[in-house]
C-alpha cells in the first residue's frame, strides 16, 4: 500500500469533511451551546427517571411509570448491552456531539458510496457534500429528529455494500452491507429503515431483469444469499432492540385495536388510522421545492424583512415601525402548501437536479433506471392523500406500510437516488470526454430543461394563488393577507431566478470542460463549491447560529413555581396532570410522574381511554391513576390538589364483569373505582364478584421504576386494584415469594386477588424479550466484529480490482 497514493487522498477528505462540520456546528463545537431541539427535550423529560435509575444502580429498568401513567422503557431510552455496535459509530464519528456528528457520518457514509462505485477521491467529496447538505437533512436536526438522522446517513453505506457486493467483490460488500445495515438498524428509525428497503426492493427487480436477459441469474442468486446472511446478521447484532419493538408495537397504537368501533385519531384494526397517517401528505405541484426551495413559501413561520410588502402594509395601517418590523421578524406563515404545517422544504439542490437529468440522458440504462424507478415512487409516496388510487392501496395492502405516518418522509428516497445519480452523470461525463459522442449537447439538453422549468416559474410566478391554511385566520387577526400572498410569490419568483443562476453557472463550467476551456481540477472544484454554496444558504435559512443559545437543556428544564409546588409533597408516589397540553408533553415527566407524556407510540388502550375518559374529564379515572395534582396554567392558581386520588393501591367491594373490551371501556362511565372494578371475563377469570374491604389495607413499601412493593393485611379474601398500567409481557406478580397470576381491570389497570391474612405483594417486570434479544445480540456483535476484521485484512492484502461498479 503507498501512502501519498492510497491513504493521503482519503485522509484529507476526511478532513475536509470534519472543517464542514465544525464550521456549520461551531457554537456547539465551540461556544458550548445548543439548541432546545423539540423532540430532544422531550425524550430527556421522559426518559429523566431511567436515566437517573441507570447512573444510581448501573442497571436498566426497562419500565418507566414517568409518562402515560407507565410504560416499556424500548423506545425511550433503553440500552442493549449485547449490541456493540454502539461503539463502532462513536469511532466513525470521533465520538462528537450529536448533530455534529449527524452531519459529519452522513459525509462520511456518502463519500464511502462514491469510492466504492469508483469515482475518484474529488468526485466523491462533492458527492458527499450534495447527500449530506440536502435540506431535509439539517431541519430534521432542528426539530430533534437525530435517530431519523442517524438511520438515513447510514442509508449510502448500506448501498455502498449492496453495489459493491453485487458488482465487485462478494465478500468486501457484504462486510461493508452488514456493517452499514446494523448501524442503519441501531437507530432504531424504521420508518427510514423501510423506505431504505424500498429502494433496495426496486434495485433488485431490475437486477433480476438484467440478470435474467444476460444469464447471470445463478451468480446473482449466489451474491444474494451471500448478502441475506450479512442482513441476518445485522438484524442479529439489533435483535435485542427489534425483538423488544415488535412485542411492544402489539400493544401500542401502531397495533391492532381490541376495540369493535375505536374513535381514535391515532388507530385503526391493524395499524394507524389513515387519516392520522396521511395527515403529513406532500403537494403534487410541491415537489417542485426539490429544485427550487421556497416555491410554496418555505416553513409555516419564516421572517420578513424590512423591504416586504407585509412590512410595508403594517405601516400604511398605522404600525409603529418598531411593531412592525417586530412582527414580520417574529414570522409569519408564509408556507401555503398542503401539509398542515412544515419546518421547511425538502431541497436537493438546483445544480444536483439538472445533474440528476442529465444522469437520466448519458448513465447507462440499468444503473439510471432503478434510480429514476426509485425516485419517481419515492414522490408519489410522499404525495399521500393527494394520490389516493396509489398510497391508499400502499397502506392497506402492503407489508406494514400503516404502521408509518408523515408519508412526506418518503421524499428520503429521492434525496438519495437523485445526488447519486447525479454524481454518476459527472463521472461519466468526466471519465468519457472525447471518447463518447454529443456530451455536449446532453450537457445543454439537461441544463435547457431545468433551468427553462425555473426561468418559466421566475416570469409566471404570478399566475399561483398563493392562499394558504392559515390565511382565514389571519384575516380575522386583520394581517394585510394580500400583502402576505405578495411576498409568497416574491420568495417564489427569487428562488425560482435563484435557481436559474446556479444551473447556468454549473452548466458553463462543465461546457468549458468540454470544450477545453477548464481543466478537469478547476472544474469538479467549481461545481463542488456551486453545490455548496447553494445547499448551505438553504440549509441556514432554517438551521442557524441564532438557533443556538447557551445552557438551552438546563433553562428549558428548570422548575416552574408549579413544578415547586408539587414537589414539596414528601410522598413522590403520585401522577401530575399537566391540563395545558397533557399529551404532548414530556417536560412533566423530567420532575413527576405524568398522567400526560410525548411519544409517538403510546399503548393503544391508555390511548383509548384517554380520548374515551380523560379528554372528556372523567374524574374517576384521574382519580383511579392516582392524580393527586393538575397543573393548570394559570398563574393565579397553577396548581389544584385534585380531591380523592385512590393511591397506589386499594381494596374494591365489588367485581363488575363484563364480556369484552368495549363493555370494558364503556364501563368506566359513571364507576365508583373506589368500591367497584370492571374485569372483562371474556380474558380474565374472576374468584368472586363481592368482597368486603372491611379491616383490610394495602400500602406500597418499595419503588422503583420496575419493581413494586407493597404490604397487605386483610381478614379475609379480598380484591386488590392497583393504580399501574396493566402490561402483560413482562411484568409478573408475587404474594410472599410466590409467582401468582395477576389480571387487568379497569380496561388499563393491574388487579389481584389477595387471600386473607399478612402478606408482601410485589411486581417486578422482567421481560424475556430483552434477555433474549441482548443475548443473540451479543453474539452477532463478535461475529460482526470477526467479519469486518476478515474483509479489512482481505481488502489490505488483495490487490483491487480496478473495474467500474455503475455508470
Amino acid at each position: 500500500m503507498n501512502f501519498k497514493r492510497d491513504v493521503l487522498p482519503h485522509a484529507i477528505a476526511v478532513l475536509i469533511f470534519l472543517v464542514l462540520t465544525a464550521a456549520y456546528f461551531s457554537p456547539i463545537l465551540f461556544e458550548g451551546k445548543a439548541i432546545a431541539q423539540h423532540d430532544i427535550m422531550m425524550s430527556k423529560g421522559g426518559s429523566k427517571e431511567i436515566q437517573d435509575f441507570r447512573a444510581a444502580t448501573g442497571e436498566e429498568t426497562l419500565w418507566t411509570n414517568s409518562m402515560f401513567g407507565g410504560m416499556p422503557s424500548y423506545l425511550i431510552n433503553t440500552h442493549y448491552t449485547g449490541d456493540l455496535s454502539g461503539y463502532i459509530h462513536k469511532v466513525l464519528t470521533f465520538d462528537m456531539p450529536a448533530m455534529a456528528a449527524n452531519l459529519f457520518i452522513t459525509l462520511l457514509c456518502a463519500y464511502i458510496l462514491m469510492v466504492m462505485l469508483g469515482l475518484n477521491v474529488w468526485l466523491s467529496v462533492v458527492g458527499a457534500i450534495a447527500f449530506a447538505f440536502t435540506s431535509y437533512n439539517l431541519i430534521i436536526l432542528e426539530a430533534g429528529h437525530n435517530t431519523k438522522s442517524l438511520t438515513i446517513a447510514y442509508i449510502p453505506l448500506v448501498l455502498a455494500g449492496l453495489l459493491y457486493a453485487l458488482r465487485r467483490n462478494l465478500w468486501i460488500g457484504a462486510a461493508i452491507f452488514a456493517l452499514g445495515l446494523t448501524l442503519n438498524l441501531h437507530f432504531n428509525h424504521l420508518q427510514m429503515t423501510y423506505y431504505m428497503l424500498l429502494m433496495v426492493l426496486v434495485f433488485i427487480v431490475v437486477e433480476v431483469i438484467y440478470a435474467i436477459s444476460n444469464g447471470t441469474i445463478a451468480d446473482l442468486i449466489k451474491r444474494g444469499l451471500v448478502l441475506g446472511v450479512a442482513a441476518v446478521l445485522a438484524v442479529g447484532v439489533n435483535f435485542g432492540r427489534l425483538y423488544t419493538t415488535a412485542e411492544y408495537s402489539q400493544h401500542s397504537i401502531r397495533g391492532k385495536s381490541e376495540l369493535s368501533a375505536p374513535n381514535s385519531g391515532e388507530g385503526t384494526s391493524s395499524g394507524l388510522d389513515r387519516e392520522y397517517a396521511f395527515n403529513w401528505s406532500y403537494g403534487v405541484s410541491e415537489t417542485m421545492t426539490l429544485l427550487i426551495p421556497d416555491f410554496y413559501g418555505g416553513s409555516s413561520t419564516a421572517s420578513l424583512d424590512q423591504d416586504s410588502d407585509t412590512y410595508e402594509a403594517f405601516i400604511r395601517m398605522g404600525v409603529p415601525p418598531g411593531q412592525a418590523d417586530q412582527i414580520v421578524q417574529q414570522g409569519l406563515p408564509m408556507y401555503w402548501g398542503a401539509q398542515p404545517m412544515t419546518s421547511g422544504p425538502v431541497y436537493v439542490g438546483a445544480i444536483v437536479c439538472f445533474l440528476f437529468v442529465l444522469g437520466l440522458l448519458i448513465v447507462n440504462k440499468r444503473t439510471r433506471y432503478w434510480l429514476l424507478a426509485a425516485t419517481v415512487l419515492s414522490i408519489v409516496l410522499a404525495w399521500g392523500k393527494n394520490f389516493e388510487t396509489f398510497n391508499y392501496f400502499m397502506f392497506d395492502y402492503f407489508p406494514a406500510y400503516n404502521k408509518f405516518r408523515a408519508v412526506s418522509s418518503a421524499l428520503v428516497i429521492a434525496q438519495i437516488t437523485i445526488p447519486l445519480l447525479g454524481m454518476l452523470a459527472l463521472y461519466r461525463l468526466f471519465r468519457d470526454k472525447g471518447v463518447v459522442k454529443d456530451l455536449d449537447k446532453q450537457l445543454l439538453y439537461a441544463a435547457g430543461i431545468t433551468a427553462g422549468i425555473c426561468a418559466l416559474v421566475w416570469l409566471l410566478a404570478g399566475m399561483a394563488g398563493f392562499e394558504g391554511s392559515a390565511d382565514q385566520q389571519l384575516i380575522q387577526a386583520q394581517f394585510p393577507i394580500d400583502a402576505i400572498r405578495s411576498d409568497r410569490e416574491s420568495l417564489m419568483r427569487s428562488d425560482a431566478f435563484r435557481s436559474l443562476v446556479f444551473i447556468l453557472l454549473a452548466a458553463a463550467l462543465l461546457y468549458f470542460y468540454l470544450k477545453n476551456k477548464l481543466s478537469a481540477t478547476l472544474a469538479i472544484a467549481g461545481v463542488g463549491v456551486l453545490i455548496l454554496v447553494d445547499l448551505w444558504a438553504v440549509d441556514k435559512r432554517y438551521l442557524n447560529d441564532d438557533d443556538f443559545q447557551r445552557r438551552a437543556i438546563e433553562n428549558y428544564f428548570q422548575p416552574t413555581q408549579a413544578d415547586q409546588m408539587i414537589l414539596q409533597d414528601k410522598d413522590p408516589h403520585y401522577r401530575v396532570l399537566y391540563l395545558p397540553n397533557a399529551f404532548n408533553d414530556a417536560r412533566t415527566s423530567y420532575f413527576h410522574k405524568s398522567v400526560g407524556g410525548y411519544h409517538g407510540a403510546k399503548l393503544r388502550r391508555y390511548q383509548d381511554v384517554i380520548e374515551r375518559h380523560i379528554s372528556q374529564n372523567n374524574l374517576e379515572v384521574l382519580r383511579m391513576l392516582n392524580t393527586r395534582y393538575v397543573i393548570t396554567g394559570n398563574e393565579q392558581q397553577p396548581v389544584q390538589r385534585l380531591p380523592g386520588a385512590l393511591g397506589n393501591a386499594w381494596f374494591v367491594e365489588t367485581i363488575k364483569t363484563v364480556n369484552n373490551p368495549d363493555e370494558e371501556i364503556e364501563a368506566l362511565d359513571g364507576l365508583d373505582a373506589a368500591t367497584t372494578a370492571v374485569v372483562d371475563v371474556s380474558k380474565f377469570d374472576v374468584p368472586a364478584k363481592n368482597f368486603s374491604s372491611e379491616g383490610a389495607a394495602i400500602k406500597l413499601t418499595e419503588y422503583q421504576p420496575d419493581y413494586l412493593k407493597y404490604e397487605a393485611t386483610t381478614p379475609q379474601q379480598a380484591f386488590a386494584v392497583f393504580s399501574e398500567v396493566y402490561y402483560a409481557d413482562g411484568w409478573q406478580a408475587y404474594i410472599d415469594g410466590q409467582a401468582v397470576d395477576h389480571i387487568r381491570a379497569n380496561y388499563i389497570l393491574r388487579a389481584l386477588p389477595v387471600p386473607a391474612g399478612k402478606h408482601t405483594i410485589e411486581f417486578r417486570f422482567a421481560p424475556q424479550a430483552y434477555a433474549i434479544g441482548n443475548t443473540v445480540s451479543l453474539v452477532s456483535s463478535v461475529v460482526l466484529l470477526l467479519v469486518l476484521a476478515g474483509a479489512i485484512y482481505y481488502g489490505v492484502k488483495k490487490k483491487p480490482v480496478e473495474r467500474e461498479v455503475v455508470a
